[in-house]
């Protein structure tokens, strides 16, 4: 009777062995692909070939400095065209006002201070 029970004990831990086998396998697994879905393998590539690295960062510095400039230039072109708009309208206010910054930026241009 007492090597049934024995066989008994040693079954139920088997099984719960083999239970925390697989769940562990699943974790695993699921890590793996984890890993393999953030690419991790290509940073990797990327940080043991540095010249790479370093051209991937300056095109794209470059390409953010074009395109801040781009946008810049846009957004200044809007807010002139605007003013000029507001500026053709001959409004009291707003008409001395854009003459003071017209007459700063003549000054700028003609390398007077202001």
């Amino acid at each position: 009777m007492s090597t049934t029970v024995k066989d008994d004990n040693q079954d139920r831990d088997l099984k719960g062995v083999r239970h925390s086998i697989d769940a562990l396998e699943k974790r695993l697994q699921k890590v793996a692909s984890e890993m393999e879905r953030s690419q991790i393998a290509d940073y990797v590539l990327l940080l043991n070939r540095p010249f790479s690295l370093m051209w991937r960062n300056l095109l794209g510095g470059i390409s953010r400095g074009i395109g801040t400039a781009i946008g810049f230039t846009f957004f200044a072109g809007t807010i002139l065209y605007v003013l000029q708009l507001l500026g053709a309208l001959n409004l009291p206010i707003i008409g001395d006002y854009i003459a003071d910054i017209v007459r700063i930026v003549q000054h700028q241009l003609e390398g007077k201070t202001y």
